[in-house]
Protein backbone atom coordinates (compact mmCIF):
# COMPACT_ATOMS: atom_id res chain seq x y z
CA UNK A 1 0.00 0.00 0.00
CA UNK A 2 1.60 3.60 -1.24
CA UNK A 3 2.83 5.56 1.79
CA UNK A 4 -0.01 7.97 2.88
CA UNK A 5 0.75 11.91 1.30
CA UNK A 6 -0.56 15.41 1.84
CA UNK A 7 -1.46 16.74 -1.29
CA UNK A 8 -2.29 20.13 -2.79
CA UNK A 9 -4.49 19.75 -5.60
CA UNK A 10 -4.83 22.83 -7.91
CA UNK A 11 -7.94 23.59 -9.44
CA UNK A 12 -9.82 26.67 -10.44
CA UNK A 13 -13.12 25.07 -10.55
CA UNK A 14 -13.47 21.82 -8.36
CA UNK A 15 -16.72 20.71 -9.31
CA UNK A 16 -18.05 17.77 -12.06
CA UNK A 17 -20.51 20.06 -13.73
CA UNK A 18 -17.43 22.51 -14.62
CA UNK A 19 -16.33 20.60 -17.74
CA UNK A 20 -14.22 17.78 -18.53
CA UNK A 21 -10.95 18.88 -16.70
CA UNK A 22 -13.27 19.51 -13.79
CA UNK A 23 -14.67 16.25 -13.43
CA UNK A 24 -11.52 14.75 -13.80
CA UNK A 25 -9.47 16.57 -11.04
CA UNK A 26 -12.88 15.61 -9.04
CA UNK A 27 -13.07 11.99 -9.49
CA UNK A 28 -8.97 11.56 -9.12
CA UNK A 29 -9.59 13.13 -5.82
CA UNK A 30 -11.94 11.28 -4.88
CA UNK A 31 -10.17 7.82 -5.14
CA UNK A 32 -7.04 9.15 -3.48
CA UNK A 33 -8.97 11.07 -0.59
CA UNK A 34 -9.33 7.47 1.01
CA UNK A 35 -5.15 6.58 1.01
CA UNK A 36 -4.33 10.44 1.27
CA UNK A 37 -4.57 13.88 3.12
CA UNK A 38 -5.55 15.88 0.42
CA UNK A 39 -6.31 19.95 0.41
CA UNK A 40 -7.84 21.38 -2.52
CA UNK A 41 -6.93 24.72 -3.69
CA UNK A 42 -10.06 26.84 -6.19
CA UNK A 43 -12.31 29.90 -6.80
CA UNK A 44 -15.22 27.86 -7.12
CA UNK A 45 -16.19 24.44 -5.79
CA UNK A 46 -19.60 22.58 -4.29
CA UNK A 47 -17.31 20.28 -1.96
CA UNK A 48 -18.04 17.62 -4.26
CA UNK A 49 -16.11 15.19 -2.07
CA UNK A 50 -15.99 14.20 1.53
CA UNK A 51 -13.24 13.72 3.48
CA UNK A 52 -10.75 17.01 1.35
CA UNK A 53 -9.89 20.16 2.95
CA UNK A 54 -11.22 22.97 0.77
CA UNK A 55 -9.62 26.21 0.73
CA UNK A 56 -11.06 29.20 -1.24
CA UNK A 57 -8.62 31.38 -3.55
CA UNK A 58 -9.44 35.12 -4.00
CA UNK A 59 -11.09 36.02 -7.00
CA UNK A 60 -11.28 39.79 -8.34
CA UNK A 61 -13.38 39.07 -11.42
CA UNK A 62 -14.06 36.16 -14.11
CA UNK A 63 -12.93 38.55 -16.72
CA UNK A 64 -10.31 39.51 -18.49
CA UNK A 65 -9.70 35.84 -17.73
CA UNK A 66 -6.07 35.63 -18.13
CA UNK A 67 -5.46 38.19 -15.28
CA UNK A 68 -7.42 36.20 -13.42
CA UNK A 69 -5.52 32.87 -14.45
CA UNK A 70 -1.94 35.13 -13.24
CA UNK A 71 -3.50 36.14 -10.09
CA UNK A 72 -4.33 32.40 -9.56
CA UNK A 73 -1.49 31.49 -9.99
CA UNK A 74 0.66 33.50 -8.03
CA UNK A 75 -2.49 33.38 -5.14
CA UNK A 76 -1.87 29.12 -5.04
CA UNK A 77 1.77 29.41 -5.36
CA UNK A 78 1.84 31.30 -1.99
CA UNK A 79 -0.51 28.96 -0.64
CA UNK A 80 0.87 25.87 -0.99
CA UNK A 81 4.93 26.25 -1.46
CA UNK A 82 5.15 24.49 2.41
CA UNK A 83 3.78 21.75 4.31
CA UNK A 84 2.60 19.33 1.11
CA UNK A 85 4.41 16.27 0.06
CA UNK A 86 3.21 17.04 -3.23
CA UNK A 87 1.36 19.96 -5.14
CA UNK A 88 -0.53 18.53 -8.42
CA UNK A 89 -2.25 21.05 -10.50
CA UNK A 90 -4.66 20.75 -13.10
CA UNK A 91 -3.81 24.35 -14.20
CA UNK A 92 -1.53 26.89 -15.89
CA UNK A 93 0.58 27.69 -13.08
CA UNK A 94 4.77 27.32 -12.74
CA UNK A 95 4.30 25.31 -9.44
CA UNK A 96 3.24 21.54 -8.96
CA UNK A 97 5.59 18.30 -8.82
CA UNK A 98 2.58 16.79 -10.92
CA UNK A 99 1.23 18.76 -14.05
CA UNK A 100 -1.88 17.45 -15.60
CA UNK A 101 -2.48 19.16 -19.03
CA UNK A 102 -6.09 18.82 -20.37
CA UNK A 103 -6.24 20.97 -23.57
CA UNK A 104 -3.97 21.57 -26.68
CA UNK A 105 -1.24 23.77 -25.84
CA UNK A 106 -1.71 27.89 -26.62
CA UNK A 107 1.84 27.23 -28.52
CA UNK A 108 -0.14 25.15 -31.21
CA UNK A 109 -2.47 27.71 -32.46
CA UNK A 110 -0.06 30.45 -32.24
CA UNK A 111 3.04 28.84 -33.76
CA UNK A 112 2.82 25.40 -35.21
CA UNK A 113 1.58 26.21 -38.37
CA UNK A 114 3.49 28.89 -39.43
CA UNK A 115 6.73 29.34 -40.38
CA UNK A 116 9.31 32.04 -41.96
CA UNK A 117 8.06 35.85 -42.25
CA UNK A 118 4.45 34.53 -40.61
CA UNK A 119 6.43 32.52 -37.83
CA UNK A 120 7.97 36.30 -36.81
CA UNK A 121 4.63 37.92 -36.79
CA UNK A 122 2.63 35.93 -34.50
CA UNK A 123 5.63 36.15 -32.10
CA UNK A 124 5.15 39.75 -32.27
CA UNK A 125 1.69 39.95 -31.92
CA UNK A 126 2.43 37.90 -28.37
CA UNK A 127 4.50 40.83 -27.51
CA UNK A 128 2.28 43.26 -27.42
CA UNK A 129 -0.44 41.56 -25.86
CA UNK A 130 -0.54 41.72 -22.07
CA UNK A 131 -2.86 38.37 -22.71
CA UNK A 132 -1.11 35.94 -24.30
CA UNK A 133 2.47 36.91 -23.17
CA UNK A 134 0.55 35.82 -19.97
CA UNK A 135 -0.76 32.56 -21.15
CA UNK A 136 2.54 31.48 -23.19
CA UNK A 137 4.65 32.17 -20.20
CA UNK A 138 2.62 30.21 -17.33
CA UNK A 139 1.86 27.56 -20.27
CA UNK A 140 5.97 27.15 -20.97
CA UNK A 141 6.43 27.13 -17.45
CA UNK A 142 4.16 24.35 -16.33
CA UNK A 143 6.77 22.25 -19.27
CA UNK A 144 9.68 22.83 -17.69
CA UNK A 145 11.73 19.94 -17.08
CA UNK A 146 13.01 19.56 -13.46
CA UNK A 147 13.92 16.05 -11.49
CA UNK A 148 11.22 16.54 -9.25
CA UNK A 149 8.32 17.31 -11.86
CA UNK A 150 6.15 15.06 -14.17
CA UNK A 151 3.80 16.19 -16.96
CA UNK A 152 0.95 14.26 -17.88
CA UNK A 153 -1.32 14.54 -20.90
CA UNK A 154 -4.72 13.20 -20.73
CA UNK A 155 -4.26 11.03 -24.37
CA UNK A 156 -1.80 9.89 -26.19
CA UNK A 157 -3.30 12.65 -28.97
CA UNK A 158 -2.92 15.65 -26.57
CA UNK A 159 0.61 14.14 -25.73
CA UNK A 160 1.32 13.89 -29.41
CA UNK A 161 0.09 17.91 -29.46
CA UNK A 162 2.03 18.69 -26.04
CA UNK A 163 5.48 17.37 -27.70
CA UNK A 164 5.08 18.70 -30.88
CA UNK A 165 4.41 22.21 -28.92
CA UNK A 166 7.68 21.57 -26.54
CA UNK A 167 9.56 19.66 -28.79
CA UNK A 168 12.31 19.01 -25.05
CA UNK A 169 9.45 17.33 -23.60
CA UNK A 170 9.17 14.58 -26.17
CA UNK A 171 9.42 11.21 -24.16
CA UNK A 172 9.28 12.53 -20.88
CA UNK A 173 5.41 13.01 -20.96
CA UNK A 174 3.14 10.67 -19.32
CA UNK A 175 -0.47 9.86 -20.37
CA UNK A 176 -3.40 9.24 -18.18
CA UNK A 177 -6.35 8.47 -19.34
CA UNK A 178 -9.66 9.89 -17.44
CA UNK A 179 -11.54 6.92 -15.58
CA UNK A 180 -15.19 5.93 -15.26
CA UNK A 181 -17.09 4.42 -12.55
CA UNK A 182 -19.82 1.53 -13.65
CA UNK A 183 -23.01 2.31 -12.21
CA UNK A 184 -23.85 0.03 -8.97
CA UNK A 185 -27.31 0.36 -9.68
CA UNK A 186 -29.80 1.76 -12.47
CA UNK A 187 -33.84 3.54 -13.19
CA UNK A 188 -35.40 2.51 -16.38
CA UNK A 189 -35.87 4.95 -19.12
CA UNK A 190 -39.08 5.54 -18.23
CA UNK A 191 -38.60 6.69 -14.58
CA UNK A 192 -35.35 8.93 -15.53
CA UNK A 193 -37.38 10.45 -18.26
CA UNK A 194 -40.30 11.57 -15.62
CA UNK A 195 -37.57 12.74 -13.24
CA UNK A 196 -36.06 15.03 -15.71
CA UNK A 197 -39.23 16.21 -17.01
CA UNK A 198 -38.73 14.52 -20.55
CA UNK A 199 -41.20 12.98 -23.08
CA UNK A 200 -42.24 9.57 -22.06
CA UNK A 201 -42.91 8.51 -25.92
CA UNK A 202 -40.11 8.41 -28.77
CA UNK A 203 -36.55 8.07 -28.94
CA UNK A 204 -33.97 10.03 -27.41
CA UNK A 205 -30.74 11.66 -28.55
CA UNK A 206 -28.44 12.81 -25.28
CA UNK A 207 -25.97 15.75 -25.75
CA UNK A 208 -23.87 16.90 -22.95
CA UNK A 209 -21.02 19.68 -23.34
CA UNK A 210 -20.79 23.23 -21.81
CA UNK A 211 -19.39 24.63 -25.03
CA UNK A 212 -22.53 23.73 -27.33
CA UNK A 213 -20.40 25.46 -30.56
CA UNK A 214 -17.29 23.07 -30.11
CA UNK A 215 -18.93 20.23 -28.85
CA UNK A 216 -20.93 20.37 -32.06
CA UNK A 217 -24.71 21.11 -31.23
CA UNK A 218 -25.29 23.37 -34.49
CA UNK A 219 -24.39 19.70 -36.95
CA UNK A 220 -26.32 17.83 -34.49
CA UNK A 221 -29.51 20.22 -34.82
CA UNK A 222 -29.19 20.08 -38.42
CA UNK A 223 -28.85 16.30 -38.54
CA UNK A 224 -32.26 16.10 -35.93
CA UNK A 225 -33.91 18.16 -38.75
CA UNK A 226 -33.39 15.11 -40.64
CA UNK A 227 -34.15 12.22 -38.60
CA UNK A 228 -38.06 10.89 -38.02
CA UNK A 229 -40.21 13.53 -36.23
CA UNK A 230 -40.39 11.33 -32.92
CA UNK A 231 -36.65 11.55 -32.52
CA UNK A 232 -36.11 14.04 -29.47
CA UNK A 233 -32.77 16.07 -27.91
CA UNK A 234 -31.95 16.36 -24.73
CA UNK A 235 -28.99 19.06 -24.07
CA UNK A 236 -27.40 19.46 -21.10
CA UNK A 237 -25.06 21.81 -20.46
CA UNK A 238 -24.30 25.32 -18.94
CA UNK A 239 -26.73 27.41 -19.52
CA UNK A 240 -25.24 30.49 -21.10
CA UNK A 241 -25.00 29.72 -25.04
CA UNK A 242 -28.68 28.39 -24.25
CA UNK A 243 -30.66 31.19 -26.03
CA UNK A 244 -29.02 31.17 -29.06
CA UNK A 245 -29.61 27.69 -29.99
CA UNK A 246 -32.82 27.36 -28.71
CA UNK A 247 -33.67 30.33 -31.59
CA UNK A 248 -31.63 28.01 -33.78
CA UNK A 249 -34.05 24.87 -33.00
CA UNK A 250 -36.98 26.99 -33.54
CA UNK A 251 -35.42 28.55 -37.20
CA UNK A 252 -35.10 24.55 -37.97
CA UNK A 253 -38.57 23.74 -36.57
CA UNK A 254 -37.31 21.53 -34.21
CA UNK A 255 -38.51 23.93 -30.56
CA UNK A 256 -41.05 20.71 -29.59
CA UNK A 257 -37.71 17.95 -29.79
CA UNK A 258 -35.21 19.40 -28.38
CA UNK A 259 -35.01 19.58 -24.63
CA UNK A 260 -32.76 22.30 -22.76
CA UNK A 261 -31.89 20.88 -19.47
CA UNK A 262 -28.85 23.04 -18.39
CA UNK A 263 -26.06 22.10 -15.80
CA UNK A 264 -27.42 18.81 -13.96
CA UNK A 265 -25.43 17.85 -10.71
CA UNK A 266 -24.87 14.31 -11.95
CA UNK A 267 -25.62 12.75 -15.36
CA UNK A 268 -26.75 9.24 -14.56
CA UNK A 269 -30.09 9.83 -14.99
CA UNK A 270 -30.01 11.81 -18.61
CA UNK A 271 -27.74 8.59 -19.36
CA UNK A 272 -30.54 6.44 -18.39
CA UNK A 273 -33.23 8.15 -20.08
CA UNK A 274 -31.61 8.84 -23.69
CA UNK A 275 -31.48 5.99 -26.73
CA UNK A 276 -28.12 7.23 -27.45
CA UNK A 277 -25.16 9.55 -26.93
CA UNK A 278 -24.24 11.80 -30.19
CA UNK A 279 -20.36 13.78 -29.38
CA UNK A 280 -19.81 15.51 -32.97
CA UNK A 281 -17.07 17.40 -31.18
CA UNK A 282 -15.04 19.75 -33.21
CA UNK A 283 -12.10 19.59 -30.47
CA UNK A 284 -11.49 17.21 -27.74
CA UNK A 285 -8.77 15.84 -25.76
CA UNK A 286 -10.49 12.90 -24.88
CA UNK A 287 -13.94 13.21 -24.16
CA UNK A 288 -15.15 11.79 -20.73
CA UNK A 289 -18.79 11.73 -21.50
CA UNK A 290 -18.18 9.25 -24.29
CA UNK A 291 -16.76 6.96 -21.69
CA UNK A 292 -19.70 7.47 -19.10
CA UNK A 293 -22.03 7.01 -21.67
CA UNK A 294 -20.78 3.92 -22.42
CA UNK A 295 -20.47 2.95 -18.93
CA UNK A 296 -24.15 2.99 -18.76
CA UNK A 297 -24.85 0.69 -21.98
CA UNK A 298 -25.53 3.78 -24.34
CA UNK A 299 -24.27 3.44 -28.16
CA UNK A 300 -22.32 5.99 -29.36
CA UNK A 301 -21.65 8.32 -32.03
CA UNK A 302 -18.34 10.47 -31.49
CA UNK A 303 -15.94 12.34 -33.71
CA UNK A 304 -13.19 10.32 -35.23
CA UNK A 305 -9.50 11.26 -34.72
CA UNK A 306 -7.96 13.78 -35.07
CA UNK A 307 -11.18 15.58 -33.54
CA UNK A 308 -11.76 12.84 -30.25
CA UNK A 309 -9.08 12.12 -28.53
CA UNK A 310 -10.97 8.98 -27.15
CA UNK A 311 -11.51 8.05 -30.50
CA UNK A 312 -7.92 6.81 -31.18
CA UNK A 313 -8.75 3.49 -28.74
CA UNK A 314 -12.43 3.17 -30.45
CA UNK A 315 -12.78 0.72 -33.23
CA UNK A 316 -15.41 2.05 -35.58
CA UNK A 317 -18.85 -0.57 -35.83
CA UNK A 318 -17.54 -2.38 -33.01
CA UNK A 319 -17.03 0.32 -29.38
CA UNK A 320 -18.62 3.58 -31.32
CA UNK A 321 -19.44 4.88 -34.69
CA UNK A 322 -16.96 7.12 -35.34
CA UNK A 323 -17.97 10.04 -37.81
CA UNK A 324 -15.39 11.31 -40.08
CA UNK A 325 -16.27 14.69 -40.60
CA UNK A 326 -17.88 16.79 -37.32
CA UNK A 327 -19.70 19.37 -39.44
CA UNK A 328 -21.10 16.78 -41.70
CA UNK A 329 -24.67 16.86 -40.51
CA UNK A 330 -26.39 14.79 -43.37
CA UNK A 331 -23.49 11.87 -42.16
CA UNK A 332 -24.12 12.32 -38.50
CA UNK A 333 -27.98 11.80 -39.35
CA UNK A 334 -26.75 8.16 -40.82
CA UNK A 335 -25.04 7.45 -37.84
CA UNK A 336 -27.58 8.11 -35.28
CA UNK A 337 -30.54 7.03 -37.52
CA UNK A 338 -28.54 3.33 -37.72
CA UNK A 339 -28.44 3.35 -33.89
CA UNK A 340 -32.46 3.97 -33.43
CA UNK A 341 -33.15 1.99 -36.47
CA UNK A 342 -30.95 -1.17 -36.07
CA UNK A 343 -31.74 -3.00 -32.91
CA UNK A 344 -28.68 -5.60 -33.74
CA UNK A 345 -26.60 -2.71 -34.40
CA UNK A 346 -27.49 -0.57 -31.15
CA UNK A 347 -27.12 -4.05 -28.85
CA UNK A 348 -23.50 -4.86 -30.07
CA UNK A 349 -22.25 -1.67 -29.46
CA UNK A 350 -23.74 -1.15 -25.95
CA UNK A 351 -22.03 -4.54 -25.06
CA UNK A 352 -18.65 -3.12 -26.35
CA UNK A 353 -18.99 0.05 -25.08
CA UNK A 354 -19.63 -1.37 -21.60
CA UNK A 355 -16.67 -3.52 -21.76
CA UNK A 356 -14.48 -0.82 -23.36
CA UNK A 357 -15.68 1.48 -20.10
CA UNK A 358 -15.06 -1.58 -17.87
CA UNK A 359 -11.42 -1.75 -18.59
CA UNK A 360 -11.11 2.12 -17.62
CA UNK A 361 -11.32 2.83 -14.32
CA UNK A 362 -10.73 5.72 -12.15
CA UNK A 363 -8.72 3.15 -9.48
CA UNK A 364 -6.46 2.37 -12.27
CA UNK A 365 -5.49 6.14 -13.18
CA UNK A 366 -5.13 6.86 -9.39
CA UNK A 367 -2.41 3.63 -8.98
CA UNK A 368 -0.62 5.69 -11.98
CA UNK A 369 -0.58 9.25 -10.15
CA UNK A 370 0.45 7.28 -6.49
CA UNK A 371 3.30 5.87 -8.74
CA UNK A 372 4.47 9.65 -9.69
CA UNK A 373 3.98 10.92 -6.72
CA UNK A 374 6.23 8.55 -5.05
CA UNK A 375 8.68 9.34 -7.70
CA UNK A 376 8.89 13.11 -7.24
CA UNK A 377 8.68 12.34 -4.04
CA UNK A 378 11.89 10.65 -3.92
CA UNK A 379 13.61 13.00 -6.37
CA UNK A 380 13.05 15.55 -4.02
CA UNK A 381 15.05 13.70 -1.03
CA UNK A 382 18.64 15.56 -1.26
Amino acid sequence: MPESLRIAVISRVFSRSGGGAESYSVALVKQLVARHDIQVFSQESDHPVEGVGYHPVFMLSRKPRWVNQLLFAIATWLKTRRGFDVVHSHENTWHGQIQTIHVRPIRNNLFIPYRGFRLALRWLKVALSPRLITYVVLEGARFDLKPDRRTVATSDSLRIECEQAYPFCAGKIAVIAPGTDLPAQSIDRLTARTLLQLPLAGRLVLFVANDYAKKGLDALLAAMAQLDVDVGLAVVGKPGAMPKYVQRAAQLGLTARVHFLGALDGLSQAYWAADCLAHPTLEDSFAMVVLEAMAHGLPVVVSAPPYCGISNSLIHGDEALLLSDPNNAADLSRLIGSLLHEPAVAEHLRVKGHAFAGRHSWENAALQYEALYQEVGAARIP
